[in-house]
C-alpha cells in the first residue's frame, strides 16, 4: 500500500511539473513559488471605482474547481462597462495553484 501511495503520489508531481497543470505566466512559473499580477485586457472605457473579482483552484494538477471568469467577476462587483482586467496567479510548491481574475469598471 505504501508504494502505490507514493507511486500515486510521484506521477501527480511529474504531472504538475511537466505539464500545463500549472499555472502559465508572462514571468514564468517559480519551481517553489509564484506570486505574480498581470494585465490581461484593456478597453476604450474610462477607469470605473468597481473592482470584481473571481478564482478558480487546481490541486495538485488533478482537481481543479471555481470560476475565473471575466462575466462572473463583473456580475461580483455589478461592473457593467468594463475598463480593464488583470489575473493574479500563486503556486505553493505546484500542489496549490491559484487564478484569480479581477475586473475594473463601471
Amino acid at each position: 500500500m505504501k508504494k502505490l501511495v507514493k507511486s500515486i503520489f510521484a506521477v501527480a508531481v511529474a504531472m504538475t511539473l511537466a505539464s500545463c497543470a500549472g499555472l502559465g505566466t508572462v514571468a514564468g512559473t517559480g519551481a517553489l513559488y509564484t506570486d505574480l499580477a498581470q494585465g490581461e485586457m484593456v478597453t476604450a472605457n474610462t477607469l470605473g471605482s468597481k473592482v470584481g473579482t473571481s478564482e478558480a483552484v487546481s490541486y495538485l494538477g488533478l482537481i481543479a474547481t471555481g470560476d475565473a471568469s471575466i462575466q462572473t467577476a463583473a456580475r461580483s462587483a455589478g461592473i457593467k462597462k468594463i475598463s480593464h482586467v488583470d489575473s493574479k496567479k500563486s503556486s505553493i510548491l505546484g500542489i496549490i495553484n491559484t487564478h484569480t481574475t479581477v475586473v475594473y469598471g463601471e
